[in-house]
């Protein structure tokens, strides 16, 4: 509950910026370190990090339509895996992009690269692999959602 706001913030922006086309894209995030984020030794939390990711995919599911198609299917997005190594420390109020890309998927899952750079200098590097769950039916393949989401673009 202590990110709601940061959620809410995310969510505003991205319905106003450019749209993205579901596949191979990549989205950036700019954010500020804040108080809540630190941890005992001043520096950001590397469970915040995780945290962050959570918040540039949301970022990635408005700007490509991927929310909207998942509401009408009612359609879950699952993260399966994900890794992060860590590099240099964030500090309070240190200004940070999160850049998430998709690199590829398969049969099951999308593959993302999530790197988290301060004034071009990477702070820390993830991997994660997801998929879109739907209800009674298990994983939807990622070519489907793919092209649920194309589909609902011509409405």
């Amino acid at each position: 509950m202590n990110l709601i706001f940061r959620l809410i913030y995310v969510f505003i922006l991205s319905l106003f910026r450019e749209r993205l086309h579901l596949g191979k894209t990549q989205s950036r995030l700019s954010l500020r370190v804040l108080p809540n984020d630190l941890d005992i030794n001043l520096h950001m939390n590397n469970g915040r990090y995780l945290t962050i990711c959570d918040l540039s995919r949301v970022d990635l599911f408005i700007r490509t339509g991927l929310l909207k198609t998942m509401f009408r299917h009612k359609w879950m997005p699952i993260i399966a895996e994900h890794t992060m190594k860590y590099k240099k420390p964030l500090g309070l109020f240190d200004r940070f992009d999160v850049l998430l890309e998709v690199t590829h998927w398969d049969e099951k899952f999308f593959y993302m690269q999530h790197t988290f750079q301060n004034d071009q200098r990477v702070i820390a590097e993830g991997t994660s692999k997801g998929c879109v769950y739907a209800r009674g039916s298990g994983v939807v393949k990622p070519d489907d959602v793919i092209a649920a989401v194309e589909q609902d673009r011509l409405k």
